[in-house]
């Protein structure tokens, strides 16, 4: 088996050109006719100040207030870096002294009837007055417009996501669905969105989620609390146990793999699940719930809580510890250019990390190796190599680690 490296066409087009494209979209979707986002004459409805610059887009602040535009940018996200900081808490002085002005000279006013609006339609159905902030993402397939969702005073209240197509409309209504299963599942270990607004914008599924405090101070993350609220979400649904080869999960996998059949990295990848499913023969598996995406970026711990969002990819009946191999995984490609070297430090890791979630020791390898499977069918069903994304060609990083080290079993 060899895996494959062909990078579609689509791949020429750099971030900041896929973003400025990406921003009309959004711009349309949200505003759509008979508003107009020109500045055209008209009733006015909403102005933005277009963070950086409109040539690399990544956030749309609401101009009309200093208090909410510095809300906007402090809340949307957690800086990853110093230097990443310095640069929101320099925008955040700019927008609260009127700095802004000389600094964010791209800006959006857009007119039209407030209700054809999506700021008419939260503030309808919240029945609440609002400002809204866009956040512009990179290119992946299953990026969509997120919004922050803000009072007068400058109080970040909600988040929401739109869907723009199929695979968004999925996403959206997964998560839907997995945030009012949890919020009755008697979590214990970690704190979860609750569900403000499950709507319909225009045909198109919207979800709009309590906003959780991650602007509060951050606590040192412990390997412990970590754990423990993974296993709590392992827990929450019931556990089931068995061998790969006859679980629903085996099977529901199997499905999936057909399904991507045509794709070119397809085959090789399938040929190394079944082998992988082979080699685990007899041995007992565990399956429970997992979160599906749980990355550092999609969590803050604070002294007294762990929040964790984004769980659009919840699913049950998979196998235990795979939220350990994620995490970890997505922590190493974080920090490297290499990813496919964060895969095979992440494999190497998995006795440790798997320990805690009762996985037998001749078991662990292949749980690690399993996930990549899942990964890999993921990026190959949402086609995230055609959209653009960074790691979008699974040849290149993925599937050369998850085949050697399935033949080497």
């Amino acid at each position: 088996m060899s895996p494959v490296k062909t990078a579609p066409a689509e791949l020429r087009a750099d971030d900041a050109a896929l973003r400025t494209q990406y921003l009309t979209e959004v711009l349309d979707l949200l505003y759509p006719w008979p508003c107009r986002t020109d500045g055209s004459p008209g009733t006015p409805i909403a102005e933005y100040l277009v963070v950086p610059d409109a040539r690399r887009p990544r956030l749309l602040v609401p101009a009309g207030s200093r208090r909410v535009a510095a809300a906007a940018v402090r809340r949307y996200a957690e800086p990853q870096s110093r230097t990443a900081k310095l640069k929101r808490d320099a925008v955040v002085a700019a927008v609260r002294t009127g700095a802004s002005a000389v600094l964010l000279r791209d800006r959006v006013r857009v007119t039209g009837p407030y209700s054809s609006s999506i700021d008419g339609y939260l503030s309808e159905k919240l029945g609440r007055e609002l400002s809204v902030s866009v956040h512009i993402g990179p290119a992946r397939a299953n990026r969509k417009p997120v919004l922050q969702l803000i009072g007068p005073e400058g109080d970040t209240f909600g988040f929401g996501k739109l869907s723009t197509g199929p695979l968004t409309q999925q996403l959206v209504r997964a998560e839907t669905a997995a945030l009012d299963r949890l919020g009755s599942c008697g979590l214990t270990k970690l704190t979860v969105p609750r569900v403000l607004l499950a709507g319909d914008w225009r045909g198109l599924p919207v979800l709009i989620q309590s906003a959780l405090p991650v602007w509060l101070p951050r606590a040192p993350l412990g390997r412990h609390r970590l754990v423990t609220a993974m296993l709590d979400i392992a827990n929450c649904c019931g556990v089931t146990s068995g061998p790969v080869q006859g679980s629903s999960y085996w099977q529901e996998t199997r499905a999936r793999l057909a399904a991507v059949a045509d794709r070119a990295e397809a085959a090789g990848l399938a040929s190394a699940a079944e082998l992988l499913v082979k080699h685990a023969g007899d041995i007992p598996f565990r399956f429970g719930a997992w979160h599906g995406d749980w990355a550092p970026w999609n969590m803050a711990n604070l002294a007294d809580a762990l929040l964790v969002w984004d769980w659009e990819r919840f699913a049950t009946g998979v196998p235990m510890g795979f939220d350990a191999i994620h995490h970890e995984l997505q922590r190493r490609i974080q920090a490297t250019d290499d990813a496919a070297d964060a895969v095979e430090q992440t494999v190497k890791r998995a006795g440790e990390l798997l320990a805690p979630f009762g996985v037998a020791p001749h078991a662990r390898e292949v749980t690690a190796l399993l996930y990549l499977v899942d990964l890999a069918v993921r990026y190959l069903t949402d086609r995230q190599a055609e959209a653009g994304a960074r790691l979008g060609v699974l040849g290149t990083w993925l599937l050369p680690v998850l085949i050697r080290r399935v033949e080497e079993l």
